[in-house]
């Protein structure tokens, strides 16, 4: 069982049922709620948003961190944007999350060093951010499977996110992995957080098979992420 349970909040704002400005103001506010409850890791993974918008509202969540850090200097939560590295670097998040199928955490932490890639505007706009957020960056990465948890090990991620363990409710045809492979995957040699149906009553069963921590949109964004993160970690 891991010695301290790390928790990786994981957005979805269309679950706010509002117009968009609404949607954005409270998503913006349970950031605010998890980073002050002490969660590690937050996902903006806003998929549905064009660059401009998402942009504009990795800088928001950006700023905000970054203010309660100044407040209390404690805080260490740290926001990844879901597989977009151009955003990242743009609006000075720490790190990037990445689908099973994407580029690999090695072609990230390239892109992070030179900030290179693409046209002229995207190098210029690339390295400023750059200057700004010299970090290495924090990558984590999709799994499905074991091999793709020892696989993201050797890539140099930071860390994998198991999923799913359990069957989830929205996604029936999701088939769920079980613990017996979640069990299988944590022994990569990174953290390997769990995800896919994690409820306060099965997570106690997922950090006994050897994960590090658990991640979830529904448990965190639904829930007093204070109380869940205390019960959590009571746990672990």
């Amino acid at each position: 069982m891991a010695n301290s349970c790390l928790l990786y909040y994981i957005t979805d704002r269309l679950a706010f049922a509002a117009d968009e400005p609404t949607r954005r103001r409270r998503l913006l506010e349970k950031i605010s709620e998890a980073a002050r409850a002490g969660v590690d890791y937050i996902q903006l993974r806003e998929k549905d948003l064009p660059t401009r918008d998402l942009e504009s509202l990795a800088r928001e969540a950006v700023h905000l961190i970054t203010q309660l850090r100044t407040e209390n200097r404690e805080l260490r939560t740290a926001l990844l944007i879901n597989s977009r590295t151009d955003v990242a670097l743009t609006a000075k998040a720490d790190g990037v999350h990445l689908r099973s199928d994407d580029i690999s955490p090695q072609e990230v932490r390239a892109v992070w060093a030179k900030c290179g890639a693409g046209t002229p505007f995207d190098r210029l706009r690339a390295g400023f951010a750059r200057q700004l957020s010299p970090r290495e960056p924090l990558i984590g990465v999709s799994c499905h499977s074991p091999a793709e948890a020892t696989e993201a090990a050797a890539s140099a991620a930071t860390f994998a996110v198991f999923a799913p363990v359990f069957e989830k409710k929205d996604v029936p045809t999701a088939l769920a992995a079980g613990l017996t492979a979640l069990r299988q995957a944590c022994e990569a040699k990174i953290p390997v957080l769990a995800l896919g149906g994690i409820t306060l009553a099965n997570a106690h069963s997922c950090l006994e098979a050897g994960a590090s921590g658990i991640a979830a949109i529904r448990l965190f964004q639904e829930n007093d992420i204070a109380a869940v993160a205390q019960s959590l970690r009571s746990h672990s």
